[in-house]
């Protein structure tokens, strides 16, 4: 058998393919409607996906392929049109779903058979997401929008267009990855208001202190306190979600730092972890000690991500690294140690990151770096649990104090023996 004939064959099967998988989804959504009754099902846009094959395999030019679209488009508007009036609809997703099929035919044809059908998988499955889509949408409040938006001119307008080298004192300030820290953590904080507003109230405080901690476990700390000396009967479960979202904080900090520094995950995220079991641990013994009430309990909701809160990020991590360098300078490992601790008396993520990038660049040791974070998780501990008495009252302040001597332990002994 000719081995151009069978290569050829396969790339217009793979047209083929890429039609039937959108066709499929498009078809099931017209079940139910009568025989001639929907504009495109199935068999049109398989055929639609062989026409993209046929008019790329064996083209010397891009214009076989400019006057297929413009036909299908051309054929799409006439039977649109006719379907609007009749069905009041004025929906395009069909047409344009059927112009993208014809252009993943042409790309499976072209050679690139496992995008073109990776992508109309893809396709197929947002096609078929309409409801749950269009709910999400439903749901989305404004300053959700406005930080999202935010969000994404950090990541997709600002990030790209950073040098990814070290500037300033020490060359200490590297614009590229500080920033793209800011998007990690910003997204982190922005997905764990959401959830934990979509989540709804019925949940419990539990829930508020879980959630709460992925966006920012002090603010956590501070809303479930605030509803303890509201309603004291609520004390015990407030007090196992502040410590739970220490818990969560503890993850939030390991997934960072895996991401960032993947080479040097087992050495500082696995401490992390540890100290994540301790909380949690800690966080369901309060559980269990609950009082009745809970389950109307009210769910307080972490701060939606603000440019401001990137940018201030921005310039601790910055200020975090100058100091590290300059303390490790004069005062070799004990300097930054003390950054370290100052910095986590607010902020957990800048020492976090700022101990990262030094580790990856042989300016700290493992074991340093290590140190660093559990001494800066310390303080930030510290914080979080006076801030707990003070607003929670004594009630409250007793009970986080018992859950984080337990963190803090553990943390002494990973200070003192260091994994890695």
């Amino acid at each position: 058998m000719n081995p151009d004939l069978v290569h050829a064959a396969g790339r217009l099967g793979a047209a083929l393919a890429v039609g039937l998988l959108v066709g499929l989804e498009r078809g099931w959504q017209g079940r139910d409607r009568p025989e001639g009754g929907r504009v495109a099902g199935l068999r049109t846009f398989a055929l639609i996906g062989l026409l993209g094959g046929v008019l790329v395999l064996g083209a010397e030019s891009p214009l076989p392929l400019a006057i297929g679209l413009a036909a299908i488009a051309l054929l799409f508007a006439v039977s649109f049109r006719r379907a609007a009036a009749a069905q009041k609809s004025v929906s395009i997703t069909t047409g344009i779903a059927g112009l993208v099929t014809l252009g993943l035919g042409a790309l499976a044809a072209a050679g690139q058979v496992l995008l073109a059908v990776g992508t109309a998988a893809v396709v197929a499955l947002l096609l078929g997401l309409k409801g749950e889509l269009h709910q999400g949408i439903r749901r989305i409040q404004p300053e959700e929008l406005k930080a999202v938006l935010q969000l994404g001119v950090l990541t997709a307008a600002i990030l790209p267009l950073l040098p990814d080298r070290g500037y300033g004192p020490y060359d200490a300030l590297n614009p590229f990855r500080l920033w793209l820290a800011v998007v990690l953590v910003a997204g982190l904080s922005l997905a764990g208001h959401v959830a934990a507003r979509w989540r709804g109230a019925q949940q419990g405080l539990l829930w508020s202190g879980l959630l709460g901690g992925l966006a920012s476990s002090t603010a956590a700390t501070l809303a479930l306190a605030r509803t303890a000396r509201a309603q004291p009967a609520l004390v015990v479960p407030a007090t196992a979600g502040i410590v739970a979202a220490s818990g969560v904080m503890f993850v939030r900090m390991a997934v960072v730092a895996t991401l960032l520094q993947p080479a040097l995950a087992s050495t500082l995220a696995a401490p992390l972890l540890v100290l994540a079991g301790v909380s949690f641990a800690a966080a369901a013994w309060l559980w269990h000690a609950r009082g009745q009430g809970v389950a109307q309990a009210t769910l307080p909701e972490g701060p939606v991500f603000e440019l401001r809160a990137a940018v201030g990020f921005a310039l601790l991590l910055g200020a975090v690294a100058v100091l590290a360098r300059a303390a490790q300078a004069a005062a070799g490992d004990a300097g930054v140690y003390a950054v370290g601790f100052l910095s986590g008396l607010g902020d957990v993520d800048a020492p976090l990151v700022s101990s990262l990038q030094m580790a990856a660049r042989g300016e700290l040791g493992r074991a340093v770096a290590a140190n660093t974070i559990v001494l800066a998780v310390t303080a930030n501990m510290i914080v979080k649990a006076a801030m707990a008495w003070i607003v929670g009252g004594a009630a409250v302040g007793r009970r986080v104090a018992a859950g984080y001597l337990a963190v803090l332990a553990a943390a002494a002994v990973l200070a003192l023996r260091p994994l890695g």
